[in-house]
């Protein structure tokens, strides 16, 4: 069998899905073409499967004379030589038991070796991030932010933006989007590759490596587990019975509400509480610890109260919460602050304290598969868990609970269940972003853990209005903080809150990886009027007084 290719072209000029089924019977038409398809003009991505010999400037001639433009987004080998022999007398060679980033992104590893993969999927396909989680939450916190912004141009010291006039249309324009990408960046290419089935049904762990999916139990060569997790709320007197919002239903509300008390101070919780004050609900923020953003390093969290006081939002520190209830059309919440009582008053309540992982009532423990003491499933380095025949990637193996952690780690439990190459799950420099505004960006050590390994260091803290890419844009909140060690001037941390922080945090993530030190930063040319550029002054600032400086001075 001669070689085959796939390849992904951004296909430009697309209005509606009659463009879109041009497109792909024009892809159709070409000699050698075997699979063509394009899942959705919004997302403008057409796929091909091809022999080798079908060039790439052939496919865009094609896209061309039906009135599009094509760009080449990839191009590789499809079905390369294997790294392991076909497993016999298995239905299976993997089957992924979940249908989310980490399960599509072994599925399609595994299928680039060769191997054939089922997906089981017993929900919506996709998992947790595209549907209900971060591309619906950060489409919703973009639309609250151009309603801020063009309400308060000036932004500072005013009043939340009052609601739109059309919330429902909204959360339609969301939904299109999941729909959008669902479609186009998991059901479609699924389709691409003809060694991916996915079964719809719930699968349960019989042992050994049978899994029994819809009565059928079936025998593949590995199996990985990807089920994810799910919103948690605390075991609050009441709470139960009185009913509330998680973090996946806050994106869907009917309505907005009038009021609204936010459980929770972390990342999902500041997130939403800026996303509906500035859709002109009246926000409470409850946090159980003496600060919010308690992840992050203490000025940052201290500026970000300071914002969202700023923009009409309550938070409170320190409240132990004893007991919730509903009457007719609002909430009690019953709190005590450093022993003082207060009944907390509000028409919606949304639970954001965290997330519990998918680990429980799918055959775990008649597998041979341990779970850790917070249910995370057990693996080692290499994502392998007890069972030596069924790996686990995404949030079921706890923290961090990250998309891009949980692609990353599918595709290498796919590789090393299939071949045995014995790539080391490696999370160094991992960077994170909360998506308020500014936006909170870290990645390395906060001060306080660089401390805490003994290591010597030095910080430095630069304030936004010394950055002119935040003066030219009228929006100097925020602040950059560098931790270095005090020898060697090696970058440990850095810590960017900023209205890009999480464009800005790339170049400190490349620092820290490849050992680089605070004056590296300090020597490299960083454009001016970008807000990257506040890397570099923040670098300066462990030697300079760069408010002495002139613009791009050094």
């Amino acid at each position: 069998m001669s070689e085959r290719i796939r390849v992904v072209l951004r296909v430009e000029g697309m209005t509606c899905d009659g463009c879109a089924r041009h497109v792909t019977e024009a892809l159709k038409s070409i000699p050698g073409v075997e699979h063509a398809r394009v899942g959705s003009w919004r997302v403008g991505e057409a796929t091909v499967v091809a022999s080798s010999d079908v060039r790439v400037d052939v496919l865009a001639a094609v896209v061309r004379k039906v009135g599009y433009h094509a760009v080449l987004l990839e191009r590789k080998p499809v079905e390369p030589e294997r790294l392991v022999p076909r497993a016999e007398h298995v239905d299976y060679d993997l089957m992924t038991i979940g249908g989310g980033s980490a399960a599509f992104s072994a599925a399609i590893k595994a299928a680039e070796l060769g191997a054939r993969v089922a997906i089981v999927e017993k929900g919506t396909i996709g998992g947790t991030c595209v549907n209900i989680g971060c591309v619906p939450s950060k489409t919703l916190i973009k639309a609250a932010e151009l309603c801020y912004h063009a309400a308060y141009p000036q932004f500072e010291g005013l009043t939340a933006c009052p609601p739109p006039s059309d919330w429902q249309r909204v959360v339609e324009q969301k939904d299109e989007l999941v729909a959008a990408l669902r479609q186009g960046k998991y059901v479609d290419v699924a389709a691409v590759y003809p060694n991916i089935t996915i079964l719809r049904g719930e699968a349960k762990l019989l042992g050994g490596r049978q899994v029994r999916v819809n009565g059928t139990v079936y025998e593949p060569g590995k199996v990985l587990v990807a089920t994810g997790s799910h919103p948690w709320a605390p075991p609050i007197p009441g709470l139960q019975e009185a009913g509330f919002l998680d973090s996946e239903q806050a994106l869907s509300l009917d309505a907005l509400p009038a009021s609204m008390i936010v459980i929770g101070g972390g990342s999902i919780g500041l997130e939403f509480a800026q996303l509906f004050t500035r859709f002109g609900v009246q926000v409470m923020v409850l946090e159980s610890g003496p600060h919010v953003a308690r992840a992050e390093e203490p000025e940052i969290g201290q500026a970000l109260v300071r914002y969202l006081e700023d923009e009409k939002v309550r938070i409170c520190t320190n409240v132990r919460i004893t007991r919730v209830e509903r009457r007719e059309s609002e909430y009690l919440v019953y709190t005590e602050t450093n022993g003082k009582p207060e009944v907390c008053r509000a028409e919606r309540l949304l639970v954001a304290t965290g997330r519990r992982l998918n680990t429980s009532g799918f055959g775990l423990e008649a597998a041979g598969v341990s779970v850790g003491a917070k249910g995370e499933i057990v693996v080692n380095e290499y994502l392998q868990t007890t069972n030596p025949d069924i790996y686990a990637a995404g949030d079921c193996v706890g923290d961090p609970m990250y998309v891009y952690v949980a692609a990353y780690a599918g595709g290498l439990a796919a590789e090393n269940a299939l071949s045995g190459v014995g790539k080391v799950f490696d999370l160094t420099a991992l960077p994170h972003v909360t998506f308020t505004d500014p936006q909170i960006a870290s990645v390395g050590l906060t001060e306080e853990k660089a401390k805490a390994q003994g290591l010597r260091i030095r910080t430095a803290v630069l304030p936004l209005h010394h950055v002119p890419r935040a003066l030219a844009s009228r929006n100097s909140k925020g602040l950059i903080k560098l931790v270095a060690e005090e020898d060697t001037g090696r970058l440990l941390g850095a810590h960017v809150f900023a209205a890009e922080a999480g464009e800005v945090i790339q170049e400190a993530t490349l620092a820290i990886r490849f050992g680089l030190s605070v004056q590296d930063l300090a020597d490299t040319f960083h454009p001016y009027l970008t807000m990257v550029e506040g890397l570099k002054l923040a670098a300066l600032t462990f030697k300079k007084d760069v408010s002495k400086l002139s613009c791009c001075a050094t």
